[in-house]
Order: C-alpha cells, then structure tokens, then sequence
C-alpha cells in the first residue's frame, strides 16, 4: 500500500505542526526528521508519476531522472528539485555528532515541495 504525495505531505505537515491539544511524545528534531523522511517519499513519488507521463524509462534510474529533467521540466523546477531533495536527503540520516534538522527548516521545505508537486502536475487538481 502506497499513500498518495498529497498524503505524505499532509502526514509531514502534521509532524511539523501538530493540532492544538495534541501530546506529542517526540522531540520536535525527531518529528523534524520524521517529516523530511515523508516529503522526499513525497517527491520521489512525484517524479515517478511525471517520468511515467512523459517517457517511462525514465523511472528506471533515479540520479538520471534527475539529471535529465532540465530538459523537460525546465531550469527552475530541476534546479529546485535538486535542491530540496538533496536538502531533504540529507535531513534523512542520522548522524552521531550533528544536531537534528530544526522544524522551521523541515517547514520550509515542506512549502517547496507543495509547489514543486504542482509544477511536476503531481497534484489532484
């Protein structure tokens, strides 16, 4: 069973923001960290459903999918692509001697990849 981009990013959102009167039990790094798992799943599955609209081979290997969509999606929306999914890559993984990603930053990535699922034509609408 697979959620929906719009489902995993609502689910990050939640992390991020949690409804007024709701204990979380999690330190706000680690539901930080949580949130970026579910957005790059979000973005990944963007790029999967883009690539299979435009040329599904593309789907077969994920740094060309990235590499290749300059030409197809245009600079901006590569580059920003790129970016947060490297950003939110790295937010990912775990390591001994860093601090975990601040929510505020996990935040801001959360909006990219809401306009990004609108420019890859991810979204229902």
């Amino acid at each position: 069973m697979s959620a929906s981009p719009e489902a995993l990013v609502t689910a990050a959102a939640r992390l991020l923001l949690p409804a007024p009167g709701t204990v979380t039990t999690l330190p706000p790094g680690l539901r930080a960290r949580a949130a970026a798992v579910l957005l790059r799943m979000a973005l990944d599955q963007a790029l999967d459903s883009y690539w299979q609209r435009v040329t599904p081979s593309m789907t077969r290997v994920g740094k060309h999918r990235m590499l290749c969509l300059e030409w197809y999606a245009g600079h901006d929306t590569a580059r920003r692509c790129r970016t947060t999914w490297s950003a939110l890559s790295a937010a990912c993984h775990y390591r001994t001697y860093e601090l975990p990603p601040r929510p505020e930053e996990i935040h801001g990535r959360l909006r990219e990849v809401t306009s990004l699922l609108t420019a890859l034509g991810a979204t229902g609408s």
